[in-house]
């Protein structure tokens, strides 16, 4: 009898310890919940998911399969949409589902995504040029080397059955100009020079692109990528630096022809229907174009005196550039989380201090907020909340706080606010734009 007492005994205090942990997610989530609706409606630029309660039924396998881990919840046993700033549209949510309650979707029924208007092929309403990648609503690595992939076979192919002849360059054209030597871009290239087409790829910073800006020893999602005329990379997650890496080795090993720092300005047609892709500096031409842009596009301005100065920056890309400075972040999401957190890991700074406009980091990933709450705590950054910068000096920076004014000595602003919103860029190009309210 004592056995089985001993067994109900420790049973029950192991659902009464459950109980405890998950009354404790729940106050959690909701808190999480709350500060998220203080912000107003919240719309990630990629996919995010849509969970419809009443096909829910709360078995948490969505939360257990995001990589992001807080992007959903469970509030009053049905799953809740936490932060859709957080998602990176990787789908797991809704593979892991066991009822189909979870669909990714662009925007929301009241708030929309504006994307480009492309077929199954990622071509747009101007025949021969393509939208892949970031700039089209994809953010995962191995979607932008497939999408590259793909764009690339129609470009090679046509579109068969429908009789659309393949675009060839004429004239001293080449066949295709990729613009962005990111992870989409370099796939689409590699494939077109498999097919001996003749290819310019376009660059305005460094091949990699954005990756070459991630913070050290920052952690992506790749899976699996097959590399045209490179072969297949098996990793789940990569570093920062192991993917510098394998961009490199890419590069070494199969020669693209690749122009660097210069940065598309426009697209228009010749009277031969050659596109004509015009840069800073020169005017190329070609049968198609691919626009693998990414969505930073040009940095957002805060349009505050002294922004000028040359102690700004928009980006980081060694910490040792900042050593025995005094650094201000500005901005509240991703990225500059990851730039103050790659500042203070280094140690090089002598103080690093993030201003954001809002009260709280609402907008971050998982990863990202832990390791920021943490060094926040640790008084390795500090934190200036709700504040606004108003005025950048040679030597200090104000800031607009709900105490008044602050004058914070400074030796150097890295700006993290965001950039040319896509749909603005894409506009420009002359490429039709669809906004998603809640769709695929």
């Amino acid at each position: 009898m004592l056995p089985v007492i001993a067994v109900l005994v420790v049973t029950l205090a192991l659902y009464l310890l459950w109980d405890r942990l998950e009354h404790s997610r729940e106050k959690e989530t909701r808190r999480a919940v709350a500060d998220m609706a203080g912000m107003g409606e919240l719309v990630a630029t990629s996919l995010s998911p849509r969970i419809d309660p009443n096909a829910c039924i709360g078995s948490g396998a969505c939360i257990r399969a995001c990589p992001e881990e807080v992007v959903i919840g469970l509030v009053g046993g049905r799953a809740k949409l936490v932060n859709p700033m957080a998602c990176v549209g990787h789908g797991a949510c809704e593979s892991a589902c066991p009822v189909h309650a979870i669909k990714l979707v662009y925007g929301t029924r009241t708030r929309g995504v504006e994307l480009p208007r492309i077929d199954p092929h990622f071509q747009t309403n101007r025949a021969g040029v393509y939208v892949i990648g970031e700039l089209g609503g994809m953010g995962l690595i191995r979607n932008a080397v497939e999408q590259g992939r793909q764009a690339a076979k129609h470009i090679i192919e046509g579109s068969g059955d429908q009789g659309e002849p393949t675009r060839r360059g004429k004239d001293g054209a080449l066949d295709a100009i990729i613009v962005g030597a990111g992870p989409a871009g370099i796939s689409a290239t590699l494939r077109l020079l498999q097919a001996k087409l003749s290819v310019l790829l376009l660059e305005r910073e460094a091949f990699g692109g954005t990756i070459v800006h991630y913070p050290r020893a920052k952690v992506v999602m790749t899976g699996e990528l097959e590399i045209p005329g490179y072969g297949v990379v098996k990793r789940r997650t990569m570093s920062k630096e192991a993917l510098v890496e394998l961009w490199q080795d890419i590069r070494a090993r199969t020669n693209p022809p690749i122009i660097t720092g210069e940065l598309v300005t426009r697209i228009d047609q010749d009277e031969s229907g050659m596109w004509l892709v015009h840069s800073e500096t020169s005017v190329r031409r070609a049968a198609n174009v691919v626009l693998a842009l990414g969505v930073r596009g040009s940095p957002r301005k805060l349009d505050v005196p002294g922004e000028n100065l040359p102690k700004v920056a928009y980006r980081l890309l060694e910490p040792q550039e900042f050593s025995g400075k005094r650094v201000l972040v500005v901005g509240g999401g991703n990225s500059a989380a990851e730039t103050a957190l790659a500042l203070a890991d280094a140690g090089c700074c002598t103080s690093v201090s993030i201003s954001y406009r809002k009260g709280v980091f609402a907008r971050l990933r998982a990863q990202n907020r832990e390791q920021l709450e943490l060094a926040i705590a640790e008084r390795r950054v500090e934190a200036i909340m709700a504040s606004e910068l108003t005025s950048i000096e040679p030597e200090s920076v104000q800031l607009s706080t709900a105490s008044g004014v602050r004058t914070l000595p400074n030796d150097a602003v890295i700006v993290q606010a965001g950039g040319t919103p896509p749909g603005e860029l894409l506009r420009g190009f002359g490429i039709e734009i669809v906004t998603k309210y809640g769709e695929r």
